[in-house]
């Protein structure tokens, strides 16, 4: 067998029989709650499919301007899950990807609802180390990522952009590895960014992110934002921001404000 056909997956992401063509456009979803409210308040249907069982997949129109529909998906928990899904969005005919998810902060000046836009990720978990890209960190979308950021901005949202830390090991983000990654000035930690852009690159996807911070360990103790009302604030008006751009498939001229 040549060694091109060796290194093929045996297994392979496909569109299955009665499996939904998809729109051009996705928003990942990682959190169930605010999954739902996006579903209720764009209308979206339910659309079922070979891998109903392990996650939700929507449709909702294109909003005013007539764009195609999105596609809304999750919720999805650690690398492998969502991998899972971006890689049966991609097959159902999804080339740009817009995520929504929480993280954990690193440094001292992100609290609990502030906003972070990861341009890079560092890869701690299991799944990216098996797509084969350029050895470097996985990068978001530049211009989708530019979009996030100048729609951020004039929201007047408190926000930093740059490089995340993905790993699968929760009860491991040790006080020596926090301190590692807060010298190379990574913002956060999470658990899934860093496979999603290389899963991202590696089947040709447009993909960014924009990512609520849950709690904060920059002073090496674990200080939750979960009571926080902010946390869920910022993220219901980030899941309404992402699915505004999401509809207007990259264009945020008439961004609300």
């Amino acid at each position: 067998m040549p060694a091109e056909q060796d290194n093929q997956e045996i297994i392979r992401p496909i569109k299955g029989k009665g499996d939904p063509d998809l729109g051009p456009v996705a928003l990942m979803v990682m959190l169930h709650q605010e999954l739902k409210w996006l579903v209720r308040i764009s209308g979206a249907v339910e659309v079922r499919f070979s891998e109903t069982p392990l996650y939700r997949l929507y449709q909702a129109d294109g909003g005013p301007s007539g764009a195609p529909p999105v596609a809304l998906a999750g919720p999805f928990f650690g690398a492998p899950h969502a991998v899972l899904g971006l890689e049966k969005l991609i097959a159902l005919g999804v080339k740009t990807v817009w995520v929504l998810g929480w993280c954990g902060s690193l440094q001292p000046d992100l609290n609990a609802g502030h906003f972070v836009i990861p341009d890079r990720a560092v890869s701690e978990e299991g799944t990216s180390r098996h797509y084969p890209i350029a050895k470097k960190a996985p990068e978001a979308h530049p211009g989708l990522t530019c979009t996030v950021a100048q729609a951020a901005a004039r929201n007047g949202w408190a926000y930093k952009k740059g490089t995340v830390w993905t790993t699968d090991a929760i009860y491991r983000e040790t006080p020596k590895k926090v301190r590692h990654f807060q010298k190379m000035g990574v913002l956060a930690v999470d658990m899934e960014m860093s496979a999603l852009l290389t899963v991202a690159a590696y089947r040709g996807a447009d993909l960014a992110a924009l990512l609520v911070v849950s709690d904060e360990l920059s002073s090496l103790k674990w200080k939750p934002g979960f009571s926080n009302p902010r946390l869920y604030e910022n993220t219901r008006m980030g899941g309404q921001l992402l699915l505004h751009l999401a509809r207007a498939t990259g264009d945020i001229s008439d961004a609300p404000d």
